[in-house]
């Protein structure tokens, strides 16, 4: 190589490409010689990590011309990182990179490069989608990249109509600029350019190009749907939604999201049903239903606290109770429990827990909740059997026997079903965990390794692996699981006995003998609570309400009616989602957090990875 400087340095990244990148450099050459002096480009081949005789082929091609320079990287960094890797070494005040395929008539070089060159542009890109140009496109192609580039034009406003076509030229300040900004180091890295130099105001060249595809398409799981769809969504994020919060943001956004789950309330819970069920009972007893239930949140902080300690992460049990009602709060607003994801949020912007650590977390959470009150429920449907009295349960479930409660009965009966396919799935999930722990390795990079060849595929088997890891840890210390375990019987525990002091505010449950009451609560809590894991309400009563109406006749004498049953419930869910609400505003209020603040915060985090981003 010529010790001079050049003007032009063409990169050509190269995965695997032994049967054509000899062709595509000697070509590259040619068309340069065409209209610049011999000195005053080169080519580098960005060869990232292959497996077959590409890096000899490149080898001999540099030895052979000293205008050709090769970089050979021991295992994959992604198209991106392999061509930031080259251009920063590339000597070339113009920058160039174009698909080793040559699928883009080379023709359209001279204006690429002049386009930076003479022209003063800082980014050129060519455009298969500009009309009046050949670009021959195929649905199997055609199709995915009109949605992602309008995907792209709508979430990341943007002006250009392609921005995945590999024909690229870029100014070298105006890139040195933009890629400490660029995140993603894989296919989506040269979208993240073009998006990012647009927001900062730099001059932005689209042209129409010839284009005609080399070889076939598929597409690719890992690639197009967990690798562009997510970072579109992360990008999205950083660029709209983060400049915008501010504490104040914060603290506005969490207290709007309290209103929001206390006017989403009466689509199940009928304020004034609520008052009228509990004028018929004891106001004494209903508050201390309340104080009972508010007893379980330090506790599910505590166990939440030792999850993470498992996982190797520490922190504070009035921190964690307070993050646990903002996420709780979160899933009276978001449908599918999606309010879980504000907790990963926030432990991730207040204790530096990252995505894949906190949703694993939250997982082993859910799984033993759902475990403790599947095994609640089963041993009192156990002893029922076991004592014969089941009879009349079976017949009202089966719907041959009324409630007395309207639409309750045919709530009740779809959520005893429901409540019985969710408790089949977590002890199916508690098994899985356990000998997922006792196995080698989760194998997950394998395992997607067939289904796709993409670089993607280790980044998104890391957040797999980091995340089935984690669960594993906590399954793999039988003194901590023990622990845990324990806990969540305490914690539902004191669900159920809230639910029985509103039970004996309502003087007809006092005809029961205690033994009998705690029975029918905690049958009728635990399947309840399975039940409505779903966000379903179908006949325009919860699931909840439906399932303990249901199984509190069905296990009860007269007189407890199905309409004293359905109060009961109505009054007890009421109790306990008032206290999730009061407890989440007053958590955001004295942590100062919300969706919002925590997500600005983890964006700023210095430890914020690719890996993490996939999760957001």
């Amino acid at each position: 190589m010529s010790s001079e400087p050049v003007e032009v340095s063409v990169v050509l990244p190269a995965y695997n490409e032994a049967a054509t990148i000899r062709q595509t450099v000697e070509t590259t050459l040619a068309t340069l010689a065409e209209f610049l002096p011999a000195d005053a480009y080169e080519v580098i081949v960005a060869e990232d990590g292959c497996d077959d005789a590409t890096p000899e082929i490149a080898d001999e091609l540099a030895a052979a011309d000293d205008r050709v320079r090769h970089f050979h990287a021991d295992e994959r960094l992604g198209r991106g990182g392999a061509l930031e890797r080259a251009f920063e070494a590339a000597d070339g005040e113009t920058l160039v990179y174009f698909d080793t395929d040559l699928a883009t008539d080379m023709r359209h070089l001279e204006e690429l490069v002049e386009s930076i060159r003479t022209e003063g542009y800082d980014v050129a890109t060519g455009s298969r989608w500009i009309s009046g140009q050949e670009a021959d496109r195929p649905a199997k192609r055609g199709v995915p990249s009109r949605v992602f580039n309008g995907l792209t034009r709508l979430f990341l406003r943007s002006d250009l109509r392609d921005h995945q076509c590999g024909f690229k030229a870029f100014d070298r300040d105006a890139l040195a600029t933009l890629m400490p900004a660029v995140q993603d180091q894989h296919w989506f890295w040269d979208t993240e350019l073009l998006v990012k130099a647009q927001r900062r105001g730099m001059r932005v060249k689209e042209f129409a190009v010839d284009w005609e595809p080399k070889g076939d398409t598929k597409v690719d799981l890992v690639r197009d749907v967990f690798g562009m769809g997510s970072q579109i969504l992360r990008t999205w994020w950083e660029l709209s939604v983060s400049p915008r919060v501010n504490r104040r943001v914060g603290i506005v956004a969490g207290t709007l999201l309290t209103l929001v789950a206390i006017l989403l309330m009466p689509l199940y819970l009928d304020p004034s049903e609520v008052v009228a069920k509990m004028a018929n009972a004891n106001a004494t007893l209903v508050a201390a239903s309340a104080v009972v239930y508010l007893l379980s949140w330090p506790l599910r902080g505590s166990r939440y606290r030792d999850i993470l300690a498992q996982i190797g992460y520490d922190s504070d049990v009035g921190f964690l109770t307070g993050a646990i009602f903002i996420s709780q709060t979160g899933n009276l607003v978001f449908p599918a429990r999606a309010g879980d994801a504000v907790r990963a949020y926030v432990v991730k912007a207040r204790r530096k827990v990252p995505y894949p650590s906190g949703f694993a977390s939250l997982a082993v959470e859910r799984v033993f909740d759902l475990l403790t009150i599947t095994m609640l429920a089963g041993s009192v449907l156990v002893a029922l059997v076991a004592t014969g009295n089941a009879t009349e349960l079976l017949s009202v479930v089966a719907g041959d026997g009324g409630t007395g409660a309207g639409d309750a009965g045919q709530a009740g009966r779809t959520a005893v079903y429901l409540a019985g396919a969710v408790g089949v799935l977590a002890i199916g999930s508690v098994l899985a965990i356990f000998a997922s722990a006792r196995s080698d390795g989760n194998r997950i990079e394998a395992a997607l390794s067939r289904v796709s060849s993409d670089s993607y595929v280790s980044m998104v088997a890391g957040v797999l692996e980091q995340f089935v890891g984690d669960i594993q840890r906590v399954a793999k210390d039988e003194r901590a699981f023990a622990s845990i375990a324990a806990s969540s019987v305490v914690i539902w525990s004191l669900d159920v006995v809230t639910a029985v002091v509103v039970m004996r505010a309502f003087g007809a449950f006092d005809v029961l003998a205690l033994p009998t009451l705690l029975g029918v609560a905690f049958f009728a809590v635990s399947v309840g609570n399975l039940a409505k894991v779903l966000p379903l309400t179908p006949g325009g009563v919860g699931l909840y309400e439906g399932a303990f109406t249901l199984l509190v006749v069905g296990l009860t004498p007269a007189p407890i009616t199905g309409e004293v049953a359905l109060a009961v419930a109505v009054v007890d869910h009421f109790v306990k989602n008032a206290v999730t609400v009061v407890g989440g505003l007053a958590s955001m209020l004295v942590l100062n957090v919300s969706l919002t603040e925590a997500v600005a915060e983890s964006a700023e985090s210095p430890e914020t990875t690719e890996s993490e981003t996939v999760n957001q």
